[in-house]
């Protein structure tokens, strides 16, 4: 499963931001933004409460630029800058923990166990392929409702799944790039994303298969 807009890690002239030039730093947020904004979305009670949380992420951005070593992208550092944000302005809700602090949270396979192969070279992967997307309706397809059901799903899943999946699935990170972010190793990223592309799966298969079966 995957409806990727990433978008490329952008040539940033480092010595034109610190110097306050202002073209540079509208290209850094015209890049930027859409992403922080989705990562805000994921540990906020609200859109609203996610935006000021991106504004607070870029005013913070500005003021510690001078401070960047350039232990990581300068991407990864925004972004680790606004997970902050967005956890702290949360906090007094409750809604989050330290990601690194919790496994996944939720162990309950959300299909079962026997739709994947268990021996083989694919081993862990679908035992069978999502439906035929050439026998759904054209109408289906066109209106945007399956873009609805897979936002609606991803809206549902934990806070650490939707932001590994939002990261992996919807930005294009890689896994090595959401493992320095969120400071996981491989193995339990690629746990939470397998866990949460299952449910994002298995919320398709409920509504794809009336179309299919035209029930």
């Amino acid at each position: 499963m995957a409806c990727r807009t990433r978008q490329s890690v952008i040539e940033v002239d480092l010595e034109a931001l610190r110097r306050g030039d202002d073209i540079a730093f509208l290209e850094l947020v015209n890049a930027y933004h859409p992403t922080l904004l989705r990562l805000a979305l994921v540990y906020s009670p609200s859109r609203e409460v996610a935006e000021e949380a991106v504004q607070e992420t870029w005013i913070a951005v500005l003021r510690a630029l001078d401070g960047f070593e350039g232990r990581s992208t300068l991407r990864t550092w925004i972004c680790r800058i606004l997970i902050n944000t967005a956890r702290r302005r949360s906090a007094a809700e409750n809604r989050s923990l330290p990601f690194s602090s919790v496994a996944d949270g939720d162990d309950t396979p959300a299909v079962e166990p026997e739709r994947f192969l268990r021996s083989g070279p694919y081993a862990g992967h679908w035992a069978s392929p999502l439906h035929d997307w050439s026998t759904i309706p054209e109408h289906t397809l066109l209106a945007g409702e399956l873009q609805d059901v897979v936002a609606r799903a991803i809206a549902a899943l934990s806070d650490n799944q939707r932001v590994v999946i939002t990261l992996r699935d919807v930005e294009g990170w890689t896994s090595d790039e959401v493992c320095e972010l969120l400071g996981v190793d491989a193995g339990h990223q690629r746990v939470i994303l397998h866990r949460a592309r299952s449910r994002v799966r298995a919320a398709l298969e409920r509504y794809l298969s009336p179309e299919v079966t035209g029930v």
